[in-house]
C-alpha cells in the first residue's frame, strides 16, 4: 500500500498550530517558574520544621507522586466548580501543572539539601553566619545546584505533558494536532510534524535551562544539564 505524504496541506493551518505553541510555552514557563518556587518553600519547610509540618509535606508529595497527572487535572477543572470555584481550561492546566511540578521539585530539592554534609554547616557557624545564612548560602544554593539537572529534565518532562492538558479542552500544542487532524485527515504529517515541534521545544528549553544554570552555578553545572536527558517518573 502507497502513501503520499501531503504536508503543504498544513500551511492553512500554521495561525492554529503557532497559537497552540505559544499556549505551551506560556504554560511550560510559568509552571516552572511557580512549581520550582514552591518546591524550594516547601522543600525548605520540610527540613527547618517537623512534626506536623514534616508530614504535611510528605503526604502532599506522595499523593501527588503516586496518581496520575490526568486526574489531578480533572479534579481541578471538573472538581473546584462543586466547590464553587469555577477556573478556565488554561488556568486549570496551569494550577494542575504547577502542583504537580512542586510535588516533583520539592522531592529532588529534598534530595539536594541531603546531600549538604554537615561540616559545611559547622564551617558557617564557625565564620559567625547567623541561620538564615547558614541556610541560604551554604546548604540551599549548593543543594539547588547539585540537583540542577534532576530539576531541568523534570522541567523538561512538564513541559511535555503539557499535552495531557488537552483532555480539558485547553488549547495547547497537542489539542490544535488534533483540531488540524480534524480537519484534514492528514494524520502522519500532523502528529510528524507537531513531534518535531515537541522535540525542538525540548531541546530549546534544555538549552535555555543550560544557559540559566551557567549564570547561577557555573560551567560544569550546565554541561550537566544540556547533556542529561529527561528520565520518566516512576
Amino acid at each position: 500500500m502507497s502513501y503520499t505524504f501531503q504536508f503543504g496541506v498544513l500551511a492553512q493551518y500554521q495561525g492554529e498550530i503557532l497559537s497552540g505553541i505559544w499556549l505551551t510555552i506560556k504554560l511550560s514557563i510559568l509552571s516552572i517558574v511557580l512549581g520550582s518556587a514552591a518546591g524550594v518553600m516547601l522543600a525548605s519547610l520540610r527540613s527547618i520544621k517537623g512534626g506536623a509540618v514534616r508530614y504535611l509535606v510528605d503526604a502532599y508529595v506522595e499523593v501527588i507522586r503516586n496518581t496520575p497527572f490526568l486526574v489531578q487535572l480533572f479534579i481541578v477543572y471538573f472538581g473546584l466548580p462543586g466547590l464553587g470555584i469555577r477556573v478556565g481550561a488554561d488556568t486549570a492546566a496551569l494550577i494542575g501543572m504547577t502542583i504537580n511540578l512542586a510535588a516533583y521539585s520539592t522531592e529532588i530539592i529534598r534530595a539536594g539539601i541531603e546531600a549538604v554534609h554537615k561540616s559545611q554547616i559547622e564551617a558557617g557557624e564557625a565564620l559567625g553566619f547567623s541561620r538564615f545564612q547558614i541556610y541560604r548560602h551554604v546548604i540551599l544554593v549548593p543543594a539547588v545546584a547539585k540537583v540542577y539537572p534532576a530539576l531541568c529534565s523534570q522541567f523538561v518532562l512538564m513541559m511535555l505533558a503539557s499535552s495531557i492538558c488537552s483532555a480539558i479542552s485547553t488549547h495547547e500544542l497537542a489539542a490544535s494536532a488534533a483540531f488540524v487532524e480534524s480537519q484534514t485527515y492528514r494524520s502522519f504529517e500532523v502528529y510528524i510534524v507537531v513531534t518535531l515541534i515537541y522535540l525542538a521545544l525540548a531541546l530549546a528549553l534544555r538549552a535555555a535551562l543550560g544557559f540559566i544554570g551557567m549564570w547561577l552555578f557555573g560551567r560544569r553545572v550546565a554541561r550537566r544539564t544540556m547533556t542529561a536527558l529527561p528520565e520518566v517518573p516512576a
